[in-house]
């Protein structure tokens, strides 16, 4: 690993990321702030990409082709479909998913087009690192399918649709575009989101509540993650 991405989608997000860097150079490129650090000689670059698949797409993207970067972690928070999740749990994603795109009136199944695939699996050498510092550091952290759409979805309705057409564990909204570029560049990369708000809580409460203690406990754990990476 030469270069090292991390990402988030909100300045909450990546906030308490930056909070652990004191020498920092902030380079504006299409409309918005990447901010360079080095950690103990590893060089990284740290982006809010703002909400949704596009933004996400567009950071992930500049992030590997304008700043070099070989391998891209994201940190955020994400709404829990699994009843066990509870505010704060931190999940892993093993695979994502697009739960909005939908040509299912062409005979293909939900989260389809050709030439793609419902499922993008993340990388298995980042997923071992980072369940390695969970048990050192006496973190639950579970490994679940995340569902990613351009909506922030609050129905049990919808919940409970996409619970059962990808048995998804946790909701947000930009995981499988980061996703789909990665695998896209050959780029490894691992999604982290912690949950900030549950199954069966109300999403319109929960979310602002519980968005920066959750960002503040995705991003501890990233920390430990990029330190176990660097050794």
């Amino acid at each position: 690993m030469t270069k090292l991405a991390i990402m988030g989608a909100m300045e909450e997000e990546i906030e308490p990321l930056l909070a652990h860097f004191t020498n920092v150079n902030v380079v504006e490129f299409a409309n918005n702030k990447y901010y360079e650090v080095s950690h103990n000689g590893l060089d990284i670059v740290i982006a809010y990409s703002k909400i949704g698949k596009v933004f996400a797409s567009l950071t992930a993207t500049t992030m590997i082709e304008k700043f070099g970067c070989d391998t891209l972690l994201f940190s955020g928070v994400a709404g829990a479909i699994n009843p066990e999740l509870k505010i704060g749990d931190l999940i892993i994603a093993d695979k994502l998913c697009q739960h909005d795109l939908d040509i299912t009136a062409f005979g293909h199944p939900h989260g389809f087009v050709p030439g793609g695939s419902v499922f993008v699996e993340t990388s298995k050498d980042l997923r071992e690192v980072a369940k390695k510092v969970a048990v050192e550091n006496n973190l639950k952290v579970i490994e679940g399918t995340i569902a990613t759409g351009d909506q922030f979805v609050h129905s049990t309705e919808r919940k409970n649709f996409i619970e059962s057409t990808f048995k998804a564990d946790a909701l947000e909204m930009e995981g499988a575009s980061v996703a789909v570029i990665c695998d896209a560049l050959d780029v490894p990369f691992f999604i982290l989101r912690a949950i900030s708000d549950s199954a069966n809580g109300g999403a319109d409460i929960d979310f602002d509540e519980f968005l920066k203690s959750s960002a503040v406990n995705s991003a501890n754990y990233l920390i430990k993650i990029v330190e176990k990476l660097n050794k």
